[in-house]
């Protein structure tokens, strides 16, 4: 009988949408995984937005809660952003978006939360990206 591969180097499995099913866990591992895991166009732009957040806020803290990572100035000090993905696009939410300058465009049921959808091929605006995230660190971060 062959013998059976460890738990731990099986790829994750993908959930509604293709987003990458993964145990929930502290610091960059867990984030990275998450974004290894991430399907096709989706992976480079996990990377990049990694990258970019990192760029912004240094030393930020990083979790994977909900099948999302999450981002946040401080552990125990709240999230200020996360990422997730759907069948078509990327979501960014910015749990205190609505009051950013200029704030997001997509909204949300939240009154607080705004949304960023990143569709394969449009570019990303970096600079106004890095903005969001400075302005998103700054602000209370969301309990979660």
């Amino acid at each position: 009988m062959p013998a059976k591969r460890p738990a731990s180097s099986a790829a994750p499995k993908l959930l509604s949408g293709g987003n990458p099913q993964i145990a929930k866990g502290e610091g960059d591992a867990p984030v990275q995984a998450y974004i290894a895991a991430m399907p096709d166009w989706k992976r480079a732009v996990g990377e990049r937005l990694d990258a970019l957040i990192e760029q912004a806020v240094p030393g930020v803290h990083k979790a994977v809660k909900w099948n999302s990572p999450m981002y946040g100035v401080a552990a125990g000090e709240g999230w200020f952003l996360s990422f997730h993905c759907f069948a078509r696009y990327i979501k960014v939410a910015f749990f205190r978006g609505a009051l950013l300058q200029p704030v997001p465009p997509e909204p949300s049921k939240s009154a607080d939360t705004r949304y960023l959808h990143i569709l394969e091929g449009e570019p990303l605006d970096e600079a106004r990206f890095l903005d969001w995230v400075r302005q998103a660190s700054q602000l209370p971060g969301e309990r979660m």
